[in-house]
């Protein structure tokens, strides 16, 4: 009777082992999705989009990047979650992602479990920057206008309770300073536009994305928070050379849903490994002050498990837990 249970349930994974290794011999046989969980016109989705269309042809089928808004990413990554594990559907996640909506616990059904990592492609700091009309041109400048009128200074961070928020939170403590933060969800597309219009001072987020206006000379970078000067920037100051003992910055990970064939994995791995290798990637991205960082598979699945644990903890410091 045993025997007869093991050969029947045996056959029965046949069909879906078969499945799967036809899945992966046939991939891709339809266009891939690639959700970007922010705007257009932001950091995030200019890379995304740059990758993508190198990874396109090593994987020699047709992949689109779809921008879906909403819930500090939260919207455009449960779409992934929730999406068939045939690697037809790829997401790009950012610190959100990953540490803000984890942390805030709103969506009971969102869990990182159910995605699988491809590879962490990007990992930069982040960085202030100040208008060209601003009345301080320096970290030190704007460190005295909110000591001498707290709450004067107008920052443009992104999402509350995200990084760009956490930076400024711990840099006012750090500082003993206070600004007045003002929350441009969706992104740095919307921060562009309230430096741009006047709305705000200085913006807080990643120096990649704000590539454009520091080229064009309507914003420029102040502070990165880092211990190194970017190679693209280095007239940029870090928060190490001045006594801050605070670094942070974005990432973008790729991923899929959990369940998604090994094989299948591999081809979208080896694609956009491709793709990242490229001159094409490599000399468009030191152009804009990104930082290229590739870690894969496993690797990445434990740097995202260990990297979420480091910020939860420094946001339990940071309100006093």
């Amino acid at each position: 009777m045993r025997k007869t249970i093991a050969a029947l349930a045996f056959a029965g994974a046949l069909p879906l082992m078969a499945g799967g290794a036809a899945l992966a011999q046939d991939f891709p046989s339809k266009d891939v999705r690639v959700v970007v969980p922010w705007g257009a016109g932001g950091g995030t989705d200019a890379i995304v989009r740059k990758i993508t269309t190198l990874a396109e042809g090593e994987l020699g089928g047709t992949m689109y990047v779809e921008n879906v808004e909403g819930g500090a990413s939260a919207t455009g990554i449960m779409e992934v979650m929730n999406a068939a594990p045939d690697g037809y559907t790829v997401g790009a996640l950012t610190y959100d992602s990953v540490v803000t909506v984890p942390r805030q616990g709103l969506l009971k059904s969102y869990s990182l479990d159910k995605l699988a990592p491809i590879a962490r492609i990007t990992s930069e700091p982040d960085a202030l920057m100040v208008s060209k009309n601003a009345p301080f041109q320096t970290f030190d400048e704007m460190i005295a206008a909110a000591k001498e009128q707290p709450g004067g200074v107008r920052v443009g961070i992104q999402n509350i309770g995200s990084r760009t928020h956490l930076a400024m939170l711990q840099l006012q403590k750090l500082t003993d300073t206070e600004f007045d933060l003002i929350a441009y969800p969706g992104g740095a597309a919307p921060q562009k536009e309230a430096v741009l219009s006047g709305e705000v001072d200085a913006v807080v987020t990643s120096l990649g994305d704000f590539a454009p206006l520091i080229q064009s000379g309507d914003v420029k970078g102040v502070i990165e928070f880092s211990t190194d000067r970017n190679p693209t920037y280095p007239d940029v100051p870090t928060t190490a050379e001045k006594g801050v003992d605070f670094q942070i910055g974005s990432f973008i990970l790729l991923a899929v849903p959990a369940g998604t064939p090994d094989a299948v994995v591999t081809k979208l791995t080896d694609a956009y490994q491709a793709a990242y290798d490229s001159e094409a990637f490599q000399s468009w991205v030191s152009t804009i002050g990104v930082t290229p960082s590739w870690l894969a598979g496993a690797e990445a699945q434990s740097w995202m498990t260990s990297t979420q644990a480091e910020l939860f903890q420094l946001m339990d410091e940071i309100e006093g837990k």
